[in-house]
């Protein structure tokens, strides 16, 4: 799997995401995996990214995370699939005012097909600032993460037109897009902005918006990363 790979699969996610069955895991790239595991006999500990770009029709807001935890980890096959990990919770407030809205507290997972729906309706699109990594530790942590390939996110903003906004929700994933996009002052300072700011990328009037991280070991309560999420999407999500 290459960058160019990746690439053409961007080109055709817009279409994938409304084809996509997903009430299976099709979602997953499984044949780009063992491709991967074939042709790069010597460099085993390169992980590529086993999704596909998440781009709904009418994006104007794109997550970019900086990669997925490991598959044990995995409680659905899409983005944020750690049950653990309140992303769609903090989404189930923000929408619905309900942090179990999206949770199936039996089968402890999330409910995909409802957060498909829910996404495409509002129009808000996921993927990752890396499509390949090296794991320094057995964690999630992504400060133990090495970016071996950094995803091409002008390639994937071409194919958004109605884009708004870039979201980050974690330090790697900004300096990742900042770095990329080239942001930085006359004296090479990078423009990383400020939690719950934004600040202009170099792609059209598209912003680029910082939140507190969903995962539980950042130090904030749940109501409060949902206020903080939902000062974000009134920004970019109403008419």
């Amino acid at each position: 799997m290459t960058t160019a790979d990746y690439l053409l699969q961007a080109e055709k996610a817009l279409q994938k995401t409304e084809d996509t069955n997903w009430a299976s895991d099709t979602f997953l790239n499984k044949e780009a995996i063992k491709e991967t595991d074939v042709a790069r006999e010597d460099e085993r500990d390169v992980e590529w990214h086993p999704l596909i770009p998440f781009l709904p029709h009418g994006t104007r807001v794109l997550f970019l995370g900086s990669f997925p935890p490991q598959r044990k980890r995995w409680c659905m096959d899409f983005f944020y699939p750690n049950f653990i990990n309140d992303h769609w919770r903090i989404e189930g407030l923000v929408f619905f005012d309900d942090e179990s809205y999206f949770v199936d507290k039996t089968q402890k997972r999330f409910q995909l097909r409802s957060i498909v729906d829910h996404l495409k309706q509002q129009g808000i699109g996921f993927f990752d600032t890396s499509i390949a990594i090296r794991r320094l530790a057995e964690n999630a942590s992504d400060k133990f993460l090495e970016v071996v390939e950094v995803t091409d996110i002008p390639a994937i903003v071409n194919q958004l037109p109605e884009l708004r906004a870039i979201v980050t929700t974690g330090e790697k994933a900004t300096q990742t897009i900042v770095k990329a996009l080239g942001m930085s002052d006359e004296n090479r300072h990078w423009l990383l902005p400020k939690m719950g700011t934004a600040t202009k990328t170099p792609c059209h009037d598209i912003e680029l918006y910082r939140l507190p991280s969903s995962s539980r070991a950042y130090p904030m309560a749940l109501a409060k990363k949902a206020a903080a999420y939902k000062t974000m999407f009134q920004r970019y999500l109403a008419e």
